[in-house]
């Protein structure tokens, strides 16, 4: 099959930036096809919209809201509709290699009306797609997708589900199992800011976990949810490693030895997850990178949390994902309404650390979505073994999946 010129385009710039051997290269992209690849947390392919009926909706009065919800439904589902947009959507999960992603499948927060929104968008896309990107819900079903030749969402949530009407710490935490039998299989426990389980990222005052969030990890623990810390503060990090009996992750993050940001994890935090069996995946956004800002500095964060730590501990989860442009409805949204600043972005002044030479365009593009296979390019350069390689790009987060089930999960399972 021919590339479209946009994914050519891209690996041309990996290519560029890494400058492998062609040994390396054929080597790479060949244990890359052969291999188990998660994305322990990304995006993968989404839509983009119709216009038309955006700006319909604006003109009818449409709230923030509803145009919110129609313009995420446009990008998560659309491209269902449309013939050029799946073919698309399926060519980028072909080129990719990718055979599952953890996929950001619940809108930031803990209001389980908001959450269950996100979460069906892609029940409905896997269950539309169940003969090319089902449902995964345990580590069969996404070595079984590789052994068919298919690709599958593990499916996860911004947040954890409460009620928030404080009744008895059973009643709060009654959703947790609701999300798990629903498909959801690993959780935020902050996103960024404080909230009732503990400090988030981006909160100056690093409180650590509260009561409830050990108790919400507990609850986590007993159905079989992955506890994330990626957004969460490093003091509540670090408390959650500790207070969590299976493995938890900090599914995308970079690592503060490199890179000082809010979004990265200090040496201490990546010792006591990976004590405690659990992994850190490296995420592809230039700013929590640094030094360059593109592919190699996403293999240099990934060599040196596989060296301090060892390579059972680290993945890559990027938090990126390619939208599919071809077809009528592939054109730019209507310029929406001002809004208010979103209660989740919520950063300290000037701590984005963004710098010209990230914005230049083969920068960005080398750490598309697709250029996946040249992530494992980068490894071989550095001199890991395939088998080194194949856990860090799906064995180790098959591994926590595997550790995180209860034991009547996992008798279902075989």
């Amino acid at each position: 099959m021919t590339e479209s010129a946009p994914i050519g385009k891209a690996h041309q710039c990996a290519i560029k930036l890494l400058k492998p051997t062609k040994k390396e290269l054929e080597h790479g992209l060949e244990l890359h096809k052969n291999s188990v690849v998660i994305d322990t947390y990304g995006f993968g392919p989404g839509g983009v919209g119709d216009a038309a009926k955006l700006q319909a909706a604006i003109e009818a009065g449409a709230s923030q809201l509803e145009l919110h919800d129609m313009q995420e439904s446009m990008v998560m589902t659309g491209f269902l509709e449309y013939e050029a947009l799946l073919r698309e959507f399926k060519e980028i999960w072909n080129v990719s290699g990718v055979t599952c992603t953890f996929r950001n499948s619940g809108e930031e927060g803990q209001d389980p009306m908001r959450l269950i929104k996100r979460l069906s968008r892609f029940v409905y896309v896997t269950d539309r797609l169940r003969h090319f990107t089902p449902k995964a819900i345990n580590a069969v079903d996404i070595a079984l997708a590789k052994r068919e030749n298919r690709h599958c969402y593990c499916l996860t949530c911004n947040g954890v589900p409460l009620p928030q009407t404080w009744v008895s710490v059973e009643e709060e935490l009654r959703y947790i199992s609701i999300f798990f039998q629903l498909g959801c299989r690993m959780m935020h426990l902050t996103y960024n800011r404080r909230n009732m389980l503990g400090d988030g990222c981006a909160e100056t005052a690093n409180g650590g976990l509260s009561d409830l969030g050990k108790a919400a990890i507990a609850e986590m623990n007993r159905v079989g949810v992955i506890v994330d810390v990626a957004h969460a503060g490093w003091q509540t990090s670090l408390e959650a490693a500790r207070a969590s009996s299976v493995p938890i992750v900090a599914s995308h993050t970079t690592c503060t030895a490199i890179q000082m940001h809010v979004r990265s994890k200090p040496d201490e935090i990546i010792r006591t997850i990976a004590d405690h069996g659990g992994l850190v995946g490296i995420c592809g956004i230039p700013a929590f990178l640094g030094r360059s800002g593109d592919i190699v500095a996403l293999i240099d964060h990934v060599d040196y949390a596989a060296k301090k730590f060892g390579v059972d501990y680290v993945a890559i989860g990027t938090d990126v994902g390619m939208r599919v442009m071809t077809g009528s409805q592939a054109v730019s949204f209507p310029k929406m309404p001002k809004k208010r600043q979103r209660f989740g972005g919520f950063w300290p002044p000037n701590d984005m650390l963004f710098r010209p030479e990230w914005q230049l365009e083969e920068q960005k593009l080398s750490l598309a979505w697709v250029n996946w296979p040249y992530f494992t390019v980068g490894l071989v350069q550095r001199g890991y073994s395939d088998a080194d390689i194949q856990k860090i790009i799906g064995g180790n987060m098959l591994r926590v999946l595997s550790a995180v089930l209860p034991e009547s999960e996992k008798k279902l399972a075989d």
